[in-house]
């Protein structure tokens, strides 16, 4: 138990008492013998204070109280907390039953896992049913630049890093400046992702970890133009700390559709692919593989 790493999660949530509740017990019922699951509830008008209450005596700590958002309740969530792993779970949402051990048996068995999400991001229906599991090929840093993981975005066709299934040590969270960027309205998440890939790789495993609750409100138009708009200025800031500038053999090989070719698609990603790292449990350890990848077909190199 003394070997198990601190996992701080915290709950940021504004009148959510719909689906306050699930989300609580998503992550207490996993039993993880050292969270920290903190609750950051902006001032909530609808009964969500009397369910938070009703959990009082497991959670690390708990406020209510007005905030300046989403951003600001997880800044202030993290801050009471002092876990070794970090993650935040919006009030709306769900993990799987058995994500923390998880995440914390990848990240103690392989030290070089400063930053692990799921292949397979999941999405539930308004009442928690798993009604769809996504498939994501593997993150790359190089096509993180290129713009494979903006949702929405006219290149991304690689998938998205799902913030529900995304965890990261406290040593790369102070690194990347310990912060979230509270002037962006819904991007924050992929202005983080961009200054982590500044000093770490993305760990990705096939494990189920986490999911978004589809309902009423997730996802509109206007939501996902902003979205766009404010994770398209992360990534150009991204690329200019970088000295980032697009590789034509792999722009002319999107266009001439080479992975979708069998006889060409091994070829193709091995000299110009991206390389992903897949954590995979094999004869009852974590390895690494790395394959690789330029669409959503890869090759597999085991090294």
């Amino acid at each position: 138990m003394s070997a198990l790493p601190a996992i701080t999660v915290v709950t940021p949530s504004l009148n959510q008492g719909e689906f306050l509740e699930a989300t609580i017990r998503s992550v207490l019922s996993q039993e993880y013998p050292k969270l920290e699951y903190v609750v950051v509830d902006g001032g909530s008008t609808d009964g969500s204070v009397e369910i938070i209450r009703r959990y009082e005596d497991r959670l690390h700590a708990w406020v209510s109280e007005p905030d300046e958002g989403l951003y600001d309740a997880v800044r202030k969530g993290f801050e009471l907390g002092s876990g070794e792993i970090m993650a935040w779970l919006n009030a709306d949402d769900l993990y799987f039953p058995w994500a923390l051990e998880t995440v914390a048996s990848i990240m103690s068995e392989l030290p070089e896992v400063q930053w692990l999400t799921s292949l397979n991001p999941g999405r539930w229906d308004e009442v928690g049913r798993c009604v769809k599991v996504d498939r994501v090929i593997g993150y790359a840093r190089g096509a993180f630049l290129d713009g494979y993981y903006v949702p929405w975005g006219s290149e991304s066709n690689g998938g998205w890093i799902q913030q529900e299934s995304t965890f990261w040590t406290r040593s790369l969270w102070l690194a990347a400046g310990g912060r979230l960027d509270d002037d962006l309205s819904l991007a924050a998440d992929f202005a983080l992702w961009s200054r982590f890939y500044d000093h770490e790789l993305l760990y990705a495993t096939p494990a189920l970890l986490g999911g978004f609750r589809l309902h009423g409100s997730a996802h509109r138009s206007d939501d996902r133009q902003t979205y766009v708009r404010e994770a398209g200025a992360a990534l150009e800031a991204m690329r200019r700390r970088a000295g980032w500038s697009r590789s034509r053999s792999r722009s002319l090989a999107r266009r001439l559709r080479l992975m979708e070719l069998p006889s060409a698609r091994g070829v193709v990603a091995r000299r110009i692919g991206y390389t992903a790292h897949w954590v995979v449990r094999v004869a009852g350890r974590w390895r690494i593989d790395r394959p690789r990848f330029l669409h959503r077909t890869a090759v597999e190199t085991y090294d």
